[in-house]
């Protein structure tokens, strides 16, 4: 009974969906957070705290902006910027940069980070919600393809249906476990392809399984 137990429950029904990019920007929702809790406490503007925020955010931009899938010239780019700012922004907490009467000063209240925190938690809570009403729904006999609250649903045989799944960026991939999936019905012309779905080796392997156990129900055979 215990290793029954152990055993994974195999769904019966699995729900594709795609986000868009802004998705990977919840790294900087969490830094500004922190930043937010930490500047209120502190209540002096501390420089050093503007550092770390825009060292995330120049990341986040960064990483969003390419596929780093096999061109590792920007990776090594990446990892050079990256270390460059470390050092000169941590190791040296007091740098600042000056042009003659110019000076930079990144030093921000406590309200910039809270206005931060509530545009991307706002943004990002939309992208999530949105995603409840256009989804693919597979199933052990038909594909249904959700679009809208009121709109009328597509749906598409299971039989001969063939997917693909590839991991476009390294580096969405870790943070998301995202990658693109690629969904093609044996008998429709329509090539359906989700650039952005999230746990994407699960939703694989829950497919496999869900196609490998396609059963004729007894009204669909013809007597």
């Amino acid at each position: 009974m215990s290793e029954q137990k152990k055993q994974p429950k195999h769904p019966t029904e699995i729900f594709f969906r795609t986000y868009p990019k802004v998705i990977f920007f919840y790294p900087l929702l969490v830094t500004s957070l922190i930043l937010w809790l930490i500047q209120s406490i502190i209540v002096t503007p501390n420089q050093v705290l503007g550092y770390v925020w825009f060292i995330v955010f120049f990341i986040n931009i960064f990483v969003t902006a390419f596929d780093f899938s096999s061109t590792k010239f920007f990776v090594l780019i990446l990892a050079i910027v990256i270390i460059v700012l470390i050092v000169v922004f941590l190791v040296l907490p007091n740098f600042s940069v000056s042009f003659g009467d110019f000076s930079i000063n990144i030093a921000m209240s406590y309200q910039f980070y809270m206005l931060m925190s509530l545009i991307l938690a706002f943004i990002l809570g939309i992208v999530i919600l949105s995603t409840r009403f256009e989804y693919f729904k597979i199933e052990r006999n038909e594909i249904i393809h959700k679009r809208g609250i009121f709109s009328s649903a597509e749906r598409f045989p299971v039989k001969s249906l063939r997917f693909k799944k590839e991991i476009p960026d390294v580096f969405e991939f870790f943070m998301l476990r995202a990658g693109r999936f690629t969904i093609m019905p044996g008998k429709a012309d329509e090539v359906m392809i989700l650039p952005t779905v999230l746990n994407i080796n699960k939703k694989e392997e829950q497919l496999d399984w869900l196609l490998s156990h396609v059963s004729v129900e007894p009204d669909e055979v013809d007597l």
